[in-house]
């Protein structure tokens, strides 16, 4: 399976994706749209819109998506096998306003 994630560095939706992967022990890209103009470029020509995360399974792209939407889509294809482990993080949460505080005063943001 082929897995790329545009992902923020730090982001409670990224994070929520980045378990989802953990958990279930998949191999993917890592794609920051952050810190790097081509890339956010990229999901946005190939989402059709400029909302993150946006996670691209063997060339299917599912926009905007949660950790939980991107396990439902992976077990719904029968991708993956259903686990009782559970996920490191929150697969289906925002971050807090500090998180938010804390990434306004690191990241460059290019939109």
């Amino acid at each position: 399976m082929q897995i790329k994630a545009y992902l923020k560095p730090s982001c409670g939706w990224s994070n929520g994706v980045r378990a989802i992967m953990r958990k279930h022990g998949l191999a993917y890209e890592d794609i920051d749209i952050i810190n790097n103009r081509a890339n956010y470029a990229e999901m946005v020509a190939k989402s059709g819109q400029p909302l993150s995360p946006c996670v691209e399974i063997d060339g299917v792209m599912l926009a905007d998506i949660s950790g939980e939407e991107v396990e439902n889509y992976l077990l719904a294809n029968d991708l993956i096998k259903p686990t009782d482990v559970p996920a490191d993080a929150p697969t289906n949460s925002a971050c807090s306003d500090e998180e938010h505080a804390r990434m306004a005063a690191k990241t460059i943001r290019f939109f």
